[in-house]
């Protein structure tokens, strides 16, 4: 049997994160608007998220704009055969990156949240990157 590389652990990790973060923002909606709400087809307007609920919506909808260039990124690496220092730190800081970024955002802490959005860029451009530039 084959052990995971550490990038496709990186990415089931990052896959649960997702999960928790699609969890955490069903709830808060729920929670918000009732669960008459949550079980019906969702046909009338309802009135924005309150603060809280609305970051954690809004969170993950950003994740979910990073997290697919992140799974190719991992895969393009994975089907390459590239493992190194590139995808280890790329992987490390995209999932770190984008922790750092949920607890910042739903906190209402500007500012230094975009700095952890942009680690979690980074690290995710260099998974993709390490492909081109092995030797």
């Amino acid at each position: 049997r084959m052990a995971m590389s550490f990038e496709l652990t990186g990415l089931a990790a990052a896959s649960l994160w997702g999960f928790v973060q699609l969890v955490a923002a069903a709830q808060a909606a729920n929670f918000q608007y009732g669960l008459r709400w949550a079980a019906s087809p969702r046909d009338a307007e309802m009135p924005p998220l309150k603060p809280i609920p609305g970051r954690i919506n809004r969170n993950f909808r950003n994740y979910m704009e990073t997290f697919p260039f992140f799974v190719a990124a991992v895969l393009t690496a994975e089907l390459a055969g590239v493992h190194n220092a590139l995808t280890y730190w790329g992987t490390v800081a995209y999932l770190s990156g984008r922790i750092g970024y949920t607890a910042l955002y739903i906190s209402g802490i500007p500012l230094i949240r975009s700095l952890f959005w942009n680690i979690a860029a980074f690290g995710m451009l260099a998974v993709l990157a390490a492909p081109f530039v092995a030797r």
